[in-house]
């Protein structure tokens, strides 16, 4: 599995980070199984949220993996609070509290990272400055991030919080890159050509920030899976062609086609299928043409210009 440094860190991590949003959904012995092949496949950053099963998700890994202070320090941890019931939340004494309750659910001393959720509009980021000090000082989070903040968000916390936000966790797929077609779209008078989250890609560029795509299969929010589907022929067909030069699966293709972007990004998996986490981890090996990455894009219903 390659490896890239997350943000302007000096943390070494997998390109493909597993997702545990849905590790409940498995029996004890099929999460040991999961994480077990994640593990031999060099998979070993693990994405978690307080809100995953209601924070059961996180007690779930702890327990597929028999957390110990050995397996600790061979895997790379990261979880994200800020979203409560009914509201968003990066108050200082929400971010404390949550996480102490997510080490004691993983059953750790510490996070590799923490990445706030959801914006708070409510945010006062000298709060949040305070937490991060506290969270550093006392090695409960050696790193930190965002996830679906926009470029002024980002610099509002950056203003008051002296840690670098190393990663910020977007949505994105090849049916779902309006970050990337936008920027082709320059001063047209076209739907393309809005610009709906501040050149946030650009934005992680500059910065250093490493994107984590969330939802690397999904379309629109969380409505259905790209691949096999027949709302998509051109864009599974060209898939499957694709995948027929390299001998891989049409998953491992929809991986590479996020790896192949030159802003080294990290893509978030949420299946629990273990074939599918292979496969999506051959990825790591396959650097697709600039031809054959035009070719997906076109094919998924984006137009050049």
């Amino acid at each position: 599995m390659r490896t890239i440094k997350l943000g302007t860190s000096s943390l070494e991590v997998p390109v493909i980070a597993v997702g545990c949003m849905r590790i409940n959904s498995l029996n004890k012995t099929e999460a040991e199984r999961f994480v077990q092949t994640a593990l031999d496949e060099k998979a070993n950053f693990f994405d978690h949220a307080d809100i995953y099963g209601a924070g059961e998700c996180e007690t779930i890994f702890a327990d597929a993996i028999h957390m110990s202070d050995d397996i600790r320090e061979k895997i790379i941890l990261q979880s994200k609070c800020g979203i409560r019931k009914g509201m968003f939340d990066f108050s200082k004494e929400h971010i404390l509290t949550s996480v102490d309750a997510i080490l004691k659910r993983l059953r750790t001393d510490y996070l590799d990272i923490l990445l706030l959720h959801r914006p708070d509009t409510l945010v006062e980021p000298e709060e949040v400055a305070e937490a991060f000090d506290i969270l550093e000082s006392s090695g409960k989070v050696r790193h930190f991030g965002v996830s679906n903040q926009n470029p002024m968000q980002i610099e509002l916390l950056k203003k008051f919080v002296k840690q670098p936000i190393v990663a910020n966790q977007l949505q994105l797929s090849i049916t779902n890159a309006n970050m990337m077609t936008n920027g082709f779209n320059v001063n047209m008078e076209n739907e393309a050509a809005v610009n709906r989250d501040g050149s946030i890609l650009d934005y992680c560029r500059l910065n250093d920030i490493t994107i984590q795509p969330w939802s690397p299969f999904q379309y629109g929010f969380f409505e259905g899976v790209f691949l096999d589907n027949d709302k998509f022929p051109e864009l599974n067909k060209k898939i499957d062609e694709v995948a027929a030069k390299y001998g891989v699966s049409n998953t491992t293709i929809a991986i590479a086609w996020l790896l192949r972007h030159p802003a080294r990004m990290q893509p978030v998996l949420g299946t629990m299928n273990i074939e599918r986490l292979k496969d999506c981890a051959k990825a790591s090996d396959i650097h697709l043409t600039r031809e054959e990455w035009y070719g997906i894009l076109l094919a998924a219903g984006n137009v050049l210009p």
